[in-house]
């Protein structure tokens, strides 16, 4: 564990990537790739329509003299955005987990397919073995997506007002991709606990967190130090601002579109 610990702690993420590309070939980058879109489909649908519902709810709860307010605004954004998060996170969850332990796999493949590892977990774990690690998903996954959604809404209400006449793609993207470096940057700790529970007892791997989230906070800090809650986090700024940013665009380019079709009718 500790040898492993100071592996990593010296790769770059060019040293690892040219590390897989030798010993794995090049499509282990995309290892787990298809059970990646098979969560990010359904999570991301989940997520924004429970979004736009919770907005909508929240919005109808203020009172008419503080509705329009930005403060209030922003705490509807971030509500819903919670809320949103929890619902998408807990509703796709085992896909999740799946995931993580597919992308992990090296040359022994213990994990032939998504329903081979669907069938291993449950067998060799239970059925609550598919939520490993879900109460850290949460604490993460909610914080994550108020901050993403609250941040991304206010830099895009500020641009706008701003420069009114700027193109919608070029604001959603780049609204959208600090908004998630926000949201990383504050939530990454959880994150990293969050993968590193689901990876236990993966393949016959040694329990090591056997004490929940706190119990892995505290390993990881004992052992890596408090640096060691924010290993990672430039290879996730490297996936965050291209992909968080192209969702966010992606989803206002596709409301332009439907709003554009139903005025047609």
């Amino acid at each position: 564990m500790h040898s492993d610990i100071a592996t990593l702690s010296k790769a770059s993420i060019w040293h690892e990537a040219s590390r897989i590309i030798h010993e794995e070939g090049f499509k282990a980058f995309w290892r787990g790739n298809l059970v990646t879109i098979a969560h990010r489909l359904p999570y991301s649908a989940v997520s924004f329509y429970a979004y736009e519902r919770y907005k909508t709810l929240l919005h109808s709860l203020v009172d008419e003299h503080f509705r329009g307010n930005a403060s209030t605004d922003m705490c509807v954004h971030f509500l819903g955005g919670g809320m949103a998060g929890l619902t998408a996170a807990s509703a796709t969850y085992p896909l999740d987990l799946v995931r993580t332990r597919l992308a992990a796999q090296k040359n022994a493949l213990y994990y032939r397919g998504i329903g081979h590892a669907f069938h291993t977990i449950c067998r060799e774990e239970g059925f609550w073995g598919l939520y490993k690690g879900l109460g850290a998903t949460l604490l993460g996954v909610g914080p994550s997506i108020a901050i993403s959604f609250s941040v991304y809404e206010a830099l895009r209400s500020f641009w706008q007002s701003q420069r009114p006449n700027d193109s919608t793609v070029v604001v959603s993207l780049a609204c959208g991709s600090l908004s998630g470096i926000a949201s990383s940057t504050a939530t990454f700790p959880l994150d990293l606990v969050r993968r590193r529970m689901q990876l236990e007892g993966a393949g016959g791997r040694a329990r090591v967190y056997t004490t929940g989230l706190l119990g892995t906070l505290r390993h990881i800090t004992r052992t890596e130090g408090l640096r060691g809650l924010y290993r990672g986090i430039m290879p996730e700024y490297y996936k965050v601002v291209p992909s968080v940013g192209i969702v966010f665009m992606t989803y206002e380019t596709l409301k332009m579109v439907f709003a554009r079709i139903q005025s047609s009718d």
